[in-house]
């Protein structure tokens, strides 16, 4: 194992000090000229970076579609030396130093953005170097590092009385998760309907998300429905304004889920910010944008804004309605029953926290396997199937949780702070589609 200094998270408040400068001027420009070549050089290398270190894992590279030749050949016997390993470490501290010595520059809102985005992403790929070569870092630490998040803590009590709200509307006796397993059977969308109720959900979200949204006309994605995998659903972006849409059958998939997926993976979530940073990459050639790695900052802007996206497009009771008139006579379910159905699963969004509870104990070894998948059944009321696969999402994607739920408060906070309240639909979606469509960063949303 590599021996490396503990991570200093110091160097993140640098960036702070980069001047934004919005007058115009000869002398701006050519100041802008150069900060602009000085960080294509570190996105280019900051690539290559990226492209090296997914030879280690094979999950971290989730998008690539730049230039064939950037691509290394093939996995050598000097992938496993640790010189080469230590050099990639180094590598990425160089790109910060760089990045360092240029944050006295003059820049305008759009540079001062990308500079911060390649930073926090840079730190990001360093921290995982470090974790490749044996370096231990707790949930929170990695959170931080990875993500540019500080996560909340949160008591089993304030889980509890939730819980208890949602037992009250449970009929039967006996634990609430199995009293909520088996009432919410009458919702499974039957597998022979699922292609039909989805393809239905993605319609709708894209009509919606097009009404505020232009996205390039060859836009386009493939449905394909999967088993045996640790998630729900999984965009592949492909890149040329491409996705392949994986929906996981393993489990049931309920009726509500057909549109939090469609608007999740597809539009307004995932999809539709993967094609607007690819014309970020294609129109101003910003060269980090034709690569996406799972684990940094920008995992959380996609997943927060995938989870609020559903929000966004649906204000209000607006997915309630929708389902209960198209989806639930699509899948041959009563929407008669559908009332208190969703009272419940509203509670059950305050349970979502538990899971970061959960992952955190797991992972920092406070907890065994039994004792992770007796408080996913108790507190975010899990079937013990789901439960399990929680617990393989968590051994395989670590802190990845907190993108979800936490991503998605950011966003939220930042979008309504902003003015993007539910009764201002044309500023919510204006300051979302800010948010998908520019070099944005965790910390910079607060």
């Amino acid at each position: 194992m590599i021996k490396f200094l503990k991570i200093n998270f110091v160097p993140i408040t640098l960036i702070s000090s980069v001047v934004i400068l919005f007058s115009c001027g000869e002398q701006k420009s050519e100041i802008n000229k150069n900060l602009e070549s000085s960080m294509n050089r570190v996105a280019e290398k900051y690539v290559k970076l990226v492209l090296n270190i997914g030879m280690y894992d094979v999950d971290y590279v989730d998008a690539y579609y730049g230039p064939n030749e950037w691509k290394p050949e093939t996995k050598s016997d000097a992938v496993n030396d640790s010189a080469f390993i230590q050099s990639l470490y180094d590598e990425a501290g160089k790109l910060l130093d760089t990045l360092e010595s240029l944050s006295k520059e003059q820049a305008d809102e759009i540079q001062t953005l990308r500079y911060r985005f390649l930073y926090k992403q840079i730190l990001a790929v360093r921290t995982k170097v470090f974790q490749l070569a044996g370096g231990k870092l707790s949930f929170d630490e990695e959170a931080k590092a990875l993500y540019d998040a500080e996560v909340p803590t949160n008591e089993s009590l304030q889980f509890q009385n939730i819980v208890d709200e949602i037992s009250k509307l449970l009929p039967g006796k006996g634990s609430v998760a199995d009293r909520w397993q088996d009432y919410k059977k009458q919702f499974i969308i039957p597998t022979e309907k699922l292609d039909e109720v989805f393809q239905a959900a993605i319609d709708e979200c894209r009509k919606r998300t097009l009404q505020h949204i232009k996205l390039p006309a060859k836009e386009s994605f493939k449905v394909e429905y999967v088993k045996g995998q640790p998630w729900g659903a999984y965009n592949w972006y492909k890149g040329n304004y491409f996705s392949i849409i994986q929906v996981n059958t393993n489990l049931p998939i309920y009726i509500e889920h057909a549109v939090d997926l469609a608007a999740h993976e597809g539009y307004p979530g995932h999809h539709v910010l993967n094609v607007l940073l690819e014309k970020l990459y294609r129109e101003r050639n910003w060269v980090e944008f034709c690569i996406y790695l799972l684990f940094s900052p920008q995992s959380l802007i996609a997943e927060g804004t995938a989870n609020y996206g559903v929000e966004v497009a649906f204000p209000g009771n607006s997915q309630m309605e929708f389902e209960k008139e198209i989806l639930f006579p699509l899948a041959g379910l009563d929407p008669s029953k559908a009332d208190t159905y969703y009272r419940i699963t509203k509670l059950l969004q305050q349970l979502d926290y538990s899971s970061n509870e959960a992952a955190r104990n797991y992972l920092d070894s406070k907890w065994l396997k039994d004792q992770t998948i007796d408080w996913l059944q108790k507190y975010n009321l899990a079937s013990k199937e789901k439960a399990e696969q929680n617990l393989k999402f968590f051994e395989k994607y670590r802190s990845y949780i907190i993108n979800y739920n936490l991503g998605k408060d950011i966003v939220k906070n930042y979008i309504e702070t902003n003015g993007g309240t539910s009764d201002n639909e044309k500023m919510r979606w204006a300051l979302f589609e800010k948010i998908i469509s520019t070099p944005q960063t965790p910390s910079g949303l607060k």
